[in-house]
């Protein structure tokens, strides 16, 4: 018996497709075409939104200064790093203009193929009859007897006409053929309100843009009694936008008349509260304009043409006069506090650099209702100045106000001081009601509390872009709601002569997408033709 020698095993070569390198230009389409998907579009949305959170967390410095250095003092452990990374200037910030800016592109590379798109639908005909319209999600036949004298071409053009009627746009094919036919379709408006949608977005981000480099946004402290004119000098903060130009500045003038605050004094549980704040105005618009008084308050700006004035802060402006020790009187007038709780605990600090023979400043507290505890200390128990107390410590030498070196007016740099008033010191600290005169030791002069008045802060801002804002936002709203209420659907009636005279009639529907009202409009429109062939509605 011969031995059979197995075979080896078989090898088979199996051919992999050779993919080509896309090369500089391909990659180039390609992020091209990601940076253009829709799905990026709302992701960069997405991310702009989520961006612009730590503006509301973080103090911003265009909007207050004096608070993001306060932060940064007060949070030495992180807030220089929060500082370098941008976050208190947020909406001027590299990384948020990156996600602005790929917004735009993306937005603008989304709308543009889908509008040229859609213009070509608009101009072409609804699409050819398929040949098993059974086999769409809504089908009906209807069959016309001999003696209802309606003939297969004789349907479809009456078919076509009641479609037209009801909105569609329709097309009448093979009238001299067995089986003629009608194609309609409606709902092209839903693409034009998502078109508008997205291009109402384009238009809210470049009226941004707008406002960002053309307007610009200050702020300024209003003393009782004081007038503010609307040059750059007379700003205590100003922001303009990148393109900027001084010469756009509206001429106005605000005096600030009175400023009233009302607090609760009636309920238990928020006694104390402010209620309402008014600040009365006298303003000017321009050289020759009329002189006119008006109300600010909160939420309810004051407009100069495209200028917004908006009350964004209050407080107590103590006035005191400082004579220096040659009896010369050195600094008089009101001084702005800064309020530290409810009760207007304020900050107060002054600087006479006008003394001799050597420059005075001061830095304590003011009380608007002052009480003194068991302690000894002294607070407020009331945001009312119903017993205004000033508390104040003493010091002399030299102000630094000479070198150049910008000053935050609201602190004051004691290193190079000698104190005078201190708790600790045998002169003790200032104590002032009004009226009242202090003498500062050593003959260095004195100080007194002359009165008290109020102030207001204000936010100026003018954005060029704002009312491009609110239509495009208005527009965008509207294409949002017609893309959600209106669909696309098709229609086909084909109708055939059956050899006893009857003429054989059958429909067909289908929707673009989820379309719950699809089968009340076959409904919609078996009836239609029912009545109008005189014929009873029967499946």
């Amino acid at each position: 018996m011969t031995a059979r020698q197995s075979p080896g095993p078989v090898r088979t070569t199996e051919t992999l497709p050779v993919t080509a390198p896309l090369g500089a230009r391909g990659m180039m389409r390609w992020a091209w075409r990601q940076m253009t998907s829709m799905r990026t579009a709302l992701f960069l949305l997405l991310l702009l939104a989520i961006a612009a959170v730590p503006g509301s967390l973080f103090p911003q410095r265009p909007a207050n200064p004096a608070l993001v250095t306060r932060y940064i003092k007060d949070n030495p452990e992180y807030g220089e790093i929060l500082d370098a990374l941008q976050l208190f200037d947020v909406y001027a910030s590299a990384w948020f203009s990156a996600i602005y800016l790929l917004l735009f592109l993306s937005l603008i590379g989304c709308v543009t193929p889908r509008a040229r798109a859609h213009y070509k639908a608009l101009r072409s005909q609804p699409p050819r009859t398929p040949k098993r319209l059974s086999r769409l999600p809504q089908y009906g036949t209807l069959i016309l007897p001999a003696d209802a004298a309606v003939p297969a071409a004789q349907a479809v053009t009456d078919a076509a006409r009641l479609l037209k009627e009801r909105g569609y746009r329709v097309h009448v094919r093979d009238t001299d053929g067995d089986l003629p036919s009608v194609g309609a379709e409606r709902g092209y408006l839903r693409e034009a309100g998502n078109l508008l949608f997205h291009t109402s977005l384009i238009g809210v981000l470049v009226c941004v843009a707008i406002g960002g480099m053309f307007g610009y946004r200050g702020q300024k402290i209003i003393i009782e009694g004081g007038t503010f004119v609307n040059t750059l000098v007379s700003y205590d903060a100003f922001t303009p936008g990148t393109n900027f130009d001084a010469a756009t500045l509206a001429p106005f003038a605000v005096t600030l008349e009175n400023f009233d605050v009302r607090f609760d004094r009636e309920s238990t549980k928020q006694f104390g509260q402010p209620i309402d704040f008014t600040a009365t105005l006298t303003t000017k618009d321009g050289a020759d304009g009329t002189t006119r008084q008006q109300i600010l308050k909160v939420n309810e700006p004051v407009y100069f043409g495209a200028t917004g004035m908006f009350l964004v802060g209050n407080g107590y402006a103590p006035v005191v006069t400082i004579k220096d020790g040659t009896g010369k009187t050195a600094f008089s007038g009101p001084v702005v506090s800064i309020p530290n709780d409810g009760v207007y605990t304020s900050t107060v600090v002054i600087k006479a650099p006008d003394a001799a023979p050597s420059q005075l400043g001061f830095v304590g507290f003011f009380l608007p209702s002052a009480v003194t505890n068991e302690a000894g200390v002294a607070y407020s128990f009331d945001p009312d100045p119903f017993n205004p107390q000033l508390n104040l410590n003493s010091y002399y030498g030299d102000l630094g106000l000479d070198t150049g070196q910008p000053q935050n007016v609201y602190s004051l740099d004691v290193k190079n001081l000698t104190q005078l008033n201190g708790r600790d010191l045998p002169a003790k600290g200032i104590t002032l009601g009004p009226g009242a005169t202090y003498t500062l030791p050593e003959g260095k002069g004195s100080i007194s509390f002359d009165g008290l008045k109020r102030y207001i802060g204000v936010d100026v801002r003018s954005d060029p872009g704002q009312a491009g804002v609110l239509v495009f936002s208005g527009l965008a709203v509207l294409g949002l709601i017609i893309s959600l209420y209106i669909n696309r659907r098709r229609v086909w009636v084909r109708a055939g002569n059956a050899e006893d005279g009857r003429t054989m009639v059958e429909y067909g529907l289908l929707a673009r997408g989820e379309d719950h009202r699809l089968a009340p409009e076959a409904t919609a429109i078996r009836s239609l033709l029912t009545r109008h062939w005189g014929q009873e509605d029967a499946p």
